[in-house]
């Protein structure tokens, strides 16, 4: 009889659920399974076990966000008048300006591949089930709620599982989570309904690994219903498409462009009385044009795609143009722990005996080379007393059974692999925790393989379990002057789980019984412990207990499968503590420090343990030394900081630099909160539960030799190095674009300013029949802001650095691309240089050429239009000079640009040296040129009028020099 199909709620807390509420709940059998009818029934119903994306991105829409720019409209519009009027060669200049930027960034956008196709490729092919009461494989697309999964060693999860089966199993939860250590399950029933992911032991999720053991489960959630489901739901709810501060305001000065250009075709032609002639309208459409900055679209792309081509070089993909610019405007850092700062390898470090006091231990990785050192007690509560080397053969009885113990109470293999090609490297496998202590024993000179070769013989082990964190063995040991075989029994595991299973400890290689002849002195004893123990995760160490004792064998008793654990666990002899931790990495305190030389405030946002995280961010410096984590401010557990509500998270008077057991949720509210304080952040991830975060930051920046697939896409930024000093590399980088970009705008639109008021004021010179006399002709005006403005501004984006980029805070709003001062810049360089350039238009029109006005000189040459000729051609000459001079006045805002040692400088960026070399030897034809001059200009060759010329430009060289003079008294 086929069953019915169940409606799996996507809330229903399967974890406080019995496995037979949960057999009930989804209707299935754990001995039987599904039937094949019952799965294709739940297929129907509920759809294939895969992650839908948003549909990929469509061709048509990434050519239309290309072209649907405020600033392009306005091109567009330029565009359709020229070609509507008979200006062919201006509106195909124009088209092909709107074409080569359209083409660069649909190639950026499209080039990007889908976070949702990580997020699909992320599942496991194949899944065992039990199906018709028989085991089978079947495609990971067809597991159906209800379904009865099995796992092994190296699997990865197919569908979120409500567990029902263990045998020693650890999974690898690090890219739900964030946690570094495997997680050890159970069946016990959790009744807290909103407990955190972690901590829901008797649950498996679909796209983590097991690491060790086997189990099954019955499947509670597939598809978007799985929890790496709802993080998929999340990104597709960020909102993407948040125009970045470069963008907004550039499109925020096209539609004041596109509005003053309307205002002066309607002055133009309101001088004229709105008479309408083509000599008119063409001059109306050129004055427009002069007040558009034709190519800089074009150039803020192009210098964007040399920028992304510079990051490259340094490690730094980016996948999107618009977040490079952003990068400098970084004013704090969220970043992961496990991976990022940290090489994510568990190290011992620290061990604590009671007869020797502490012992400090050399060495990094699961490379067993380093040293031991014994300390003594601690003086001062500081672990650094006077050393002395100790290996086995000359240490302490205790000693010799400590390492003992973390040798062989562990599952963990260390491997030499002798191929040519990797020269002798060594390789782990195992539990990190385990591996750490495999380590520490090699490094004592008692690995395991070298004391099972001595003769211990493992009889029986008791694996860890998390319902009591221990680990049990039972070993047979090497028998000494033929006599009796001994046995003894190793336990490790946390500290408040063994010390209550111990009534000795070693002291000078003597047992010494908690209880003495005063009483019961164990709570003297337990505090002892207690104590030492915080001195170590202080250090922001993760402390394991050793301990042991000997076993004498009961007659009768099945030593492999007859002991009782709880027997096995008593009565033990407390041994030692040992520290481990997860080292920085050796760049991350300098990348750190210099966020802060930079303004930067960097945050830590992890998965572990509060004392781990805080003593990891100060040796990172992300909080000060001193700092203390109990009574501080800047550590916070994410239960704190998620149970507090926006408005109380808002009177915070500083956000905590340290957030431990961090959820995705935890990190996307983290980013929420620096918003809502206006601030710029950047996040950097590496595994699925940074993808939401880093959709939600201004800048995600993910890691490519560790970080997942869907971090990667999720991400703005890639560093293939996955070294943190890269960020503080990219940050600079987008600084310097970011002051580039400030740079060339000012030299356009300060030539446009100037050209523009040039045009205008001109249209007061009229000649004997009452029209004005242009100053310039439209094909002029277009040449010269594409050839003469263009070519430098160019060269502006491709300045290097100054010394001061990494070493200022970053910009605010008020700094941003259109400062107070910057437009100031502009409207003062632009009325300058018009004045300098109709000045020398109004000197040869009337000083020198008698005011011949001539007639209908706009649109044709004769004789008495000779002196507005020679006068247009040195108003064009003088503009062109002042523009290309501009070029270097616009290499900085307040320091000088024209002393010899600044000129000198000029040679590191030959873009710009070419760019006005060039644009000043393309004078000479213009000017020269027989036919192009009088025909196509609409003026002559010039003789002494150069020296007005250059008088101009020495007058406007001294004036910049003495305006950049005052702003250095006068601005802060």
């Amino acid at each position: 009889m086929t069953k019915k199909v169940v409606n799996v709620e996507p809330d229903v807390p399967f974890h406080t659920f019995t496995v037979a509420q949960t057999e009930t709940h989804l209707n299935v059998s754990v001995v039987e399974g599904l039937t094949s009818e019952d799965a294709a029934a739940r297929l129907l119903a509920h759809g294939t076990n895969e992650l839908k994306g948003s549909g990929g991105i469509k061709w048509y829409k990434v050519l239309w966000r290309q072209i649907a720019n405020p600033l392009v409209i306005v091109l567009l519009i330029a565009n359709i008048l020229a070609f509507a009027t008979g200006q062919f060669p201006e509106g195909g200049v124009i088209l092909f300006i709107i074409i080569m930027n359209a083409t660069i960034g649909f190639y950026q956008d499209f080039s990007a591949e889908q976070t949702m196709e990580a997020l699909r490729n992320m599942s496991s092919p194949t899944s065992q089930v039990i199906r018709d009461e028989s085991r089978i494989v079947i495609p990971n697309s067809q597991v159906v709620p209800g379904d009865i999964m099995i796992f092994e060693d190296g699997d990865v999860i197919g569908a979120d599982c409500r567990l029902f089966e263990v045998f020693n199993l650890e999974t690898d939860e690090a890219l739900l989570t964030g946690e570094s250590l495997p997680v050890q399950k159970n069946l016990d029933v959790i009744k807290k309904v909103d407990e955190t992911l972690g901590d829901r032991l008797n649950m498996v999720f679909s796209s983590t690994t097991v690491v060790k053991g086997r189990a099954k489960g019955i499947a509670t959630g597939t598809g978007m219903q799985t929890q790496i489901g709802k993080i998929a739901t999340t990104l597709m709810n960020v909102d993407t498409n948040e125009l970045t501060p470069l963008q907004k305001r550039l499109n925020k000065m096209a539609y004041f462009i596109f509005f003053a250009a309307v205002i002066l075709v309607i002055v133009v032609f309101g001088v004229h009385g709105f008479r309408y002639s083509n000599e008119i309208a063409i001059y109306a459409i050129s004055v427009a044009i002069s007040m558009i900055p034709q190519g800089l679209v074009a150039i803020v792309t192009l210098t964007m795609a040399f920028g992304v081509s510079r990051m490259a070089k340094a490690k730094a993909i980016v996948r999107r143009l618009s977040s490079l610019e952003s990068l400098g405007a970084v004013t704090n850092i969220c970043s992961d722990k496990t991976g990022t700062l940290t090489q994510s390898k568990m190290v011992a470090v620290r061990m604590w005996f009671p007869s020797d006091g502490f012992y400090r231990v050399t060495g990094t990785g699961f490379i067993p080379e380093g040293e031991i050192f014994c300390q003594g007690e601690a003086i001062d509560g500081e672990l650094h007393a006077p050393e002395e080397q100790v290996v086995a053969a000359t240490g302490s009885d205790q000693f010799l059974r400590a390492i003992q113990a973390a040798s062989l109470c562990n599952m963990a293999e260390l491997r030499r692999n002798h191929h040519p090609e990797t020269h002798g490297e060594w390789a782990a496998i195992g539990d990190p925790t385990e591996i750490a202590l495999q380590v520490l024993a090699y490094k004592a000179g008692l690995g395991k393989p070298g004391l099972i070769e001595a003769g211990f013989e493992l009889i029986a082990e008791f694996p860890f379990d998390s319902s009591v964190k221990r680990m049990s063995v039972l070993y047979r040991c090497p028998t000494t002057n033929n006599g009796p075989s001994e046995h003894l029994i190793f336990t490790k595991g946390a500290t408040e789980r063994i010390i209550g299973h111990c009534n000795y400890y070693r002291e000078n290689d003597v047992e010494v019984c908690v209880k003495d002849e005063k009483g019961d002195d164990r709570a003297a004893f337990e505090a002892m412990i207690t104590q030492k123990v915080d001195a170590l995760a202080e250090e922001g160490l993760r402390v394991l207990s050793l301990s042991y004792r000997k076993y004498h064998p009961v007659s009768g008793v099945d030593l492999v499968h007859g002991l009782d654990r709880a027997e096995v666990e008593s009565d033990l002899v407390f041994l030692g503590l040992v520290g481990i931790y997860d080292p920085p990495r050796a760049e991350s305190l300098p990348a750190v420090q210099k966020c802060y030389e930079a303004g930067i405030r960097v945050h830590m946002l992890t998965g572990d343990h509060p004392s781990t995280a805080a003593a990891i961010a100060k040796e990172v410096a992300i909080i000060p030394m001193d700092t203390n984590v109990k009574n501080s401010s800047m550590v916070m557990s994410a239960e704190t900081f998620d149970s507090m509500s926006d408005e109380d998270i808002d009177k915070l008077e500083e956000l905590p630099r340290v957030v431990a057991r961090c959820s995705p949720n935890t990190k996307v509210k983290m980013i929420a909160a620096l918003h809502r304080r206006n601030l710029f952040v950047a996040m950097t991830g590496d595994g699925v539960n940074d993808s939401p975060s880093l959709k939600a930051a201004n800048v995600g920046i993910a890691m490519g030799q560790s970080g997942s697939d869907v971090a990667k896409q999720a991400a703005d930024i890639v560093l293939t190095d996955d070294n943190f000093a890269t960020i503080v590399m990219a940050i600079g980088e987008g600084r310097r674009m970011f002051a580039n970009i400030q740079k060339f705008v000012q030299h356009l639109m300060s030539g446009n300013i100037a050209t523009i008021l040039v045009l205008v004021v001109a249209l007061a010179v009229k000649d004997k029949q009452g029209d004005s006399v242009f100053p310039l002709s439209a094909a002029s005006i277009l040449f010269m802001n594409l050839c003469y403005s263009s070519p430098p501004a160019i060269g502006l984006g491709l300045e290097p650095a100054s010394e001061t980029n990494m070493k200022e805070p970053p910009r605010t709003s008020k700094q941003g691309l259109f400062s107070f001062e910057v437009l100031l810049d502009m409207f003062v360089y632009g009325f300058v240089m018009a004045a300098f350039t109709f000045g020398s238009f109004m000197i040869v029109l009337f000083g020198f050429e008698d005011a011949q006005l001539g007639y209908k000189c706009n649109a044709t040459y004769s004789d008495i239009c000779d002196g507005v000729y020679r006068a247009r051609a040195t108003c064009y000459a003088t503009l062109t000079l002042l523009i290309l001079s501009h070029g270097i006045t616009c290499r900085s805002i307040r320091d000088p640009c024209w002393t010899w040692k600044s000129l000198k400088t000029v040679k590191h960026n030959k873009t710009l040296w070419l760019s006005i070399v060039l644009g000043a030897l393309v004078l000479i034809p213009v000017i020269y040129v027989p036919g192009l001059n009088r025909n196509v200009f609409k003026h002559l060759g010039i003789s002494y009028e150069w020296g007005i010329v250059f008088a101009a430009l020495v007058l406007w060289i001294a004036f910049v020099e003495m305006y950049k003079l005052i702003k250095r008294k006068t601005m802060s």
